[in-house]
């Protein structure tokens, strides 16, 4: 059977004194939307930054593709295919659309998912016919790109890595709507083409429907899971749980 693409379990983590998370336990895999629900404050974005290594420090078990993380830096980390989105963007704003698209190296990608063509950075071409507006805008500033293109160019850079495990983090938040389903739409493309996404998500009504599973974070602990399948039936609950 293969490994999970991630698997987390009696996760800790720090900020200096400060314990933000207490015993995170969850399990993505391969090719699966999932999305981390939960209110300000719950502990998702530093969920993501700890599988990053991007936390003071951590405890418990971070595996990707069946290899044990929790003991190596962010670049290390890296190299077992994944992609970390933050909410900032990190747009450069003094290089255009392309230069910013073609800052990061390309991964030499711990794994044997090759066979899918997942682990190989996306060439230009494709990223291109995926994100058009990134074609029509290439040689803009980064200043100049709305707040829309920038979130496609901060995903698209993470594909061109070749990165196989994208970590997005309120991707859609601050968008005007018809940018939003044209980023449901990537996330909809992503996953036919093989990816694992995991999405941190204020916005329940976009990420929902894309997502075959859910976990909900409270108090730095999931409180909940649940599949697609069972998101009607979760309804009550999440309304207490999200205020949704």
């Amino acid at each position: 059977m293969a490994a999970a693409a991630l698997e987390i379990k009696g996760l800790q983590a720090w900020y200096g004194e400060s314990h933000v998370l207490h015993g995170v336990d969850m399990v993505v895999q391969p090719g699966e939307v999932v999305t981390l629900l939960g209110r300000n404050g719950a502990g998702r974005t530093t969920t993501l930054r700890a599988i990053m290594g991007l936390t003071g420090r951590r405890s418990g078990s971070i595996r990707v593709n069946g290899h044990e993380t929790i003991g190596l830096v962010t670049h290390r980390i890296a190299h077992y295919g994944i992609g970390y989105c933050p909410e900032e963007r990190g747009i450069f704003a003094s290089l255009s659309a392309q230069e910013n698209l073609m800052l990061p190296p390309a991964l030499k990608v711990k794994g044997k998912r090759q066979e899918q063509g997942i682990g190989q950075a996306m060439s230009i071409q494709e990223i291109y016919a995926m994100f058009p507006n990134l074609a029509e805008r290439r040689a803009s500033q980064g200043t100049r790109l709305s707040g829309g293109e920038q979130q496609m160019l901060a995903v698209a850079r993470i594909l061109r890595t070749g990165a196989q495990l994208l970590l997005l983090d309120e991707i859609s938040e601050g968008l005007a709507p018809v940018i939003v389903q044209a980023l449901a739409q990537m996330i909809v493309t992503l996953r036919a083409k093989g990816y694992t996404v995991v999405m941190v998500e204020q916005n329940f009504h976009f990420a929902a429907p894309l997502a075959d599973r859910s976990y909900v974070m409270e108090h730095g602990r999931i409180v909940e899971q649940f599949s697609a399948s069972e998101l009607q039936s979760k309804t009550a609950v999440l309304n207490e749980l999200l205020g949704v």
